[in-house]
């Protein structure tokens, strides 16, 4: 089988690993020479990603059979749709079926019109008046959020970066102002009160057969402060679940997912490809936070890591529309990511920098390596502004998981910076006694 994989960070560096695990011939499209896809692929094609007609032109020369996508923008551009017309298999999904990632306002509109379970009260605004009529509705205890594509960093939630309603004010006609996220539109939606988890499905047009549930981290800083970034670092449980999530939670999580393959149905805009919910667990049960139209970063890591069934049947199968959930196992082990980001990242990050990474290091600890936004020049490895390296421990107990992460990320060095604080056994104690509180509260 020979594959086109498009992407360059560890997200798709995880997607490639589980490709060409599955025996599967690699030719990559990406912008960033990753030195970990690089040493994969048959073939490179170094491009931006969003050149439709030059990544189309490079899977036909190449003959490739099947697709995957990992970033968003390219879904946004039209790729899949492009790469279906030249009739290559693809298991990401069309620019139609990926506004519940690139539109918010789609999103939540689809799920209000359909009555689907975990939706929340929101309001979608264009102007300043339109922003305070929509604040006497909702009150200022809410979520600020550009309408498309902010690569994980445009939310803003009262309470923590905005403490009044001038605040709300001020960053909303930002947002108007700047055509943050590519519009002059802004939604504000009610603030959600528990933990955040994410759950990552293989979507056929009619089903998901779910993966198991992760935790990520937005903050830059530990004890989860400081600005959102593309996300720190993340992990898994043994079982599937979380510390915190209960199988009644989960299962009901996994509904809501069926239930907006089912609503994207009925608007002809049939999902086929990989689908990630985020939800708010709180004391009335999940609610939907946001969608994303393809693998979470660094949420993938975790996922793919665990996999032992074959990645690119699974592929087939969601491009065809037929996954069965016998199709699909993963491991029972806990899986802990720790990512390694240039020192400033959230703010002004450090780009151009060089880091070192001892690889043969990582894998005595049993830790597993994927590279992320850097570039690989002269075989020395070089910062970006996102993030540069992710290092996976997986083990039975979360604990044993994390320290081996924890010990993987002590051989990268150079101005970097590094949440050590993730899954640590404080941290998912406390997440326990917060949710429990909540429960109680509620009952």
């Amino acid at each position: 089988m020979r594959v086109l994989a498009v992407g360059g960070g560890a997200r798709e560096h995880a997607i490639v690993t589980a490709l060409a695990r599955s025996g599967a011939e690699i030719f990559a499209c990406l912008k960033n020479m990753n030195p970990g896809i690089a040493r994969t692929a048959r073939e490179l094609l170094l491009t931006e990603e969003t050149d439709i007609a030059r990544v189309v032109q490079f899977a036909k020369a190449k003959r490739v059979d099947l697709a995957v996508i990992g970033p968003e923008a390219p879904l946004e551009a039209g790729l899949a749709d492009a790469l279906i017309t030249a009739r290559i298999a693809t298991a990401s999904p069309s620019k139609a079926a990926a506004r519940l990632e690139t539109s918010k306002s789609f999103m939540r509109e689809l799920l209000s019109k359909h009555k689907v379970k975990g939706a929340v009260r929101f309001k979608i605004a264009d102007s300043r008046e339109e922003v305070g009529r929509a604040l006497d509705e909702l009150g200022t205890d809410i979520v600020v959020k550009p309408i498309g594509l902010t690569g994980g960093k445009g939310v803003k939630v009262f309470g923590e970066h905005m403490m009044d309603k001038q605040d709300i004010i001020a960053y909303t006609d930002e947002i108007l102002s700047n055509k943050i996220g590519g519009s002059a539109r802004v939604v504000l939606e009610e603030k959600l009160v528990g933990e955040e988890f994410t759950i990552q499905a293989f979507c056929d047009g009619r089903k998901v057969v779910p993966m198991p549930a992760v935790q990520d981290h937005k903050r830059a800083y530990e004890g989860d402060k400081g600005p959102n970034t593309g996300g720190m670092g993340s992990y898994s449980q043994q079982d599937g679940l979380l510390p915190f999530l209960r199988r009644d939670e989960y299962d009901t999580a996994v509904e809501i997912m069926n239930e907006v393959v089912a609503a994207l149905r009925r608007e002809s805009s049939e999902y086929r490809g990989t689908m990630y919910g985020q939800f708010m667990l709180t004391a009335h049960g999940p609610k939907v936070i946001e969608f994303n139209a393809r693998f979470g970063d660094p949420e993938a890591m975790n996922v793919l890591s665990l996999l032992t069934s074959d990645f690119v049947k699974i592929c087939e199968g969601m491009a065809d529309g037929n996954v069965s959930k016998n199709l699909v196992r993963f491991e029972a082990k806990s899986s802990v990511c720790k990512y390694v980001v240039p020192e400033g990242y959230g703010t002004k990050p450090l780009s151009g920098t060089e880091i070192k990474v001892d690889e043969a290091a990582i894998a005595d600890e049993g830790a597993i390596l994927y590279y992320a936004s850097v570039n690989e020049k002269n075989g020395k490895i070089y910062t970006t502004t996102s993030r540069s390296v992710g290092v996976v421990g997986l083990a039975g107990p979360i604990e044993e998981a994390e320290r081996i992460a924890e010990n993987g990320v002590k051989h990268v060095s150079g101005k970097i910076h590094v949440r050590h604080d993730i899954a640590k056994k404080d941290m998912l104690d406390a997440k326990v006694q917060r949710m429990n509180h909540i429960r109680r509260m509620s009952a």
